[in-house]
C-alpha cells in the first residue's frame, strides 16, 4: 500500500502560499517585509519536504507574525497559517530564563 502524505503538510503548503500571495499583493511599505518573506520561504520548504518539528514551525510562525505586525489585510492569511501550524501540536509552550552568573 503506498504511503499517503499527511494532510497537515498540504494545509501548511497552502497556507504559506496564501500568505505569500497576500504579502506580494500588499504594496505599502512594510519594514520587516524581507524577514516575513524569508521565513515564509523557510516554512514552505519545511512543508514541501514534509519534515519539521512543531517548535521549529512555531518559531518561524512567530517571526512571520512579528514581521507583518497588525496589517489588517494580511490577518486572514496569517490566521490560516497559524491554524495550519497549530495542527502539528504545541510548539514552544514555555521559555526558561537562565539568570546571569553571580559575580
Amino acid at each position: 500500500m503506498p504511503q499517503t502524505r499527511d494532510d497537515r503538510w498540504e494545509a501548511l503548503v497552502a497556507a504559506s502560499a496564501r500568505l505569500r500571495t497576500a504579502l506580494d499583493d500588499y504594496r505599502a511599505p512594510l519594514i520587516d517585509r524581507g524577514i516575513a518573506e524569508q521565513e515564509l520561504t523557510a516554512l514552505h520548504r519545511m512543508a514541501a519536504g514534509g519534515a519539521a518539528d512543531p517548535a521549529a514551525l512555531s518559531g518561524r510562525l512567530l517571526l512571520v507574525a512579528s514581521a507583518v505586525g497588525s496589517v489588517r489585510v494580511l490577518s486572514p492569511a496569517l490566521a490560516e497559517l497559524r491554524a495550519a501550524v497549530g495542527r502539528f501540536g504545541p510548539g514552544v509552550t514555555s521559555v526558561t530564563v537562565i539568570p546571569p552568573p553571580r559575580r
